[in-house]
């Protein structure tokens, strides 16, 4: 197994199964952990529980194509690794991709060598954003830290779940039944409801604060008739 690919977790946004079959095949053969799924939705969903570092594109998607995608992930997610792989190679196309925040921009069928090679390329402008000043939340570790070494809280089950859906959801922000749903499936909470949700923010912010100081603009926020926005920089350490 690569080793390098090996810490590369990967999202494959491919509509064709028979596609999505092969190309996840070779990825995770090369290494990679790859999470293999069929349209923006999915990608959305897979988001909220899992770190990435880079997604492959399929350009032609029903629903939600992939330019869409990228432009909203570009924004979300400024660090992301954004492969756009699409049968549509006119120079138009190309254009398009790029301008939506594509970073390379592959022509089917791909080269598996070629894909391998882009990926571990990108992985290493991935790696890059981790000198951008950003809070850190370590998964492993269980912690939130802040820009100075002596900036860091430890998390509950519960709150690393909410702090990781919020860091990689659009705009940073989601709405309190999808929290609420989300926590009761990932975090080892039977039923998360509001109050208990608030609470849990109630909890959350004391730590943050801890970090960014009581005068500071809140790092948590709620958004009245939506849920919580996240409104600091967070970089996810898998």
């Amino acid at each position: 197994m690569n080793q390098t690919a090996g810490q590369i977790r990967v999202a494959l946004v491919e509509d064709d199964p028979l596609l999505r079959k092969e190309i996840h095949f070779h990825l995770k053969q090369q290494g990679f952990l790859v999470f293999a799924v069929q349209n923006g939705k999915s990608l959305d969903e897979l988001l909220m529980t899992e770190p990435l570092d880079a997604l492959v594109l399929d350009l032609s998607l029903p629903g939600e194509d992939g330019i869409a995608i990228a432009n909203r992930i570009r924004r979300s997610i400024p660090g992301m690794g954004i492969v756009m792989l699409t049968a549509r190679t006119a120079l138009p196309d190309r254009i398009r991709g790029y301008e939506a925040g594509a970073d390379v921009y592959l022509s089917k069928p791909v080269a598996p060598e070629e894909l391998t090679l882009t990926l571990l390329n990108l992985a290493r402008r991935v790696k890059k954003v981790d000198e951008t000043p950003a809070w850190t939340l370590d998964l492993r570790d269980r912690s939130i830290c802040g820009a100075e070494p002596w900036q860091k809280a430890f998390l509950t089950n519960s709150e690393r779940a909410l702090l990781l859906a919020l860091a990689q959801a659009p705009s940073h922000m989601l709405e309190t039944d999808m929290i609420c749903e989300l926590l009761s499936q990932r975090s080892g909470t039977s039923d998360m409801g509001k109050r208990a949700l608030e609470s849990l923010v109630s909890r959350l912010r004391k730590k943050l604060e801890s970090l960014s100081g009581h005068d500071a603009e809140p790092a948590l926020k709620a958004v009245w008739g939506i849920g919580y926005q996240l409104c600091v920089p967070v970089i996810v350490k898998a």
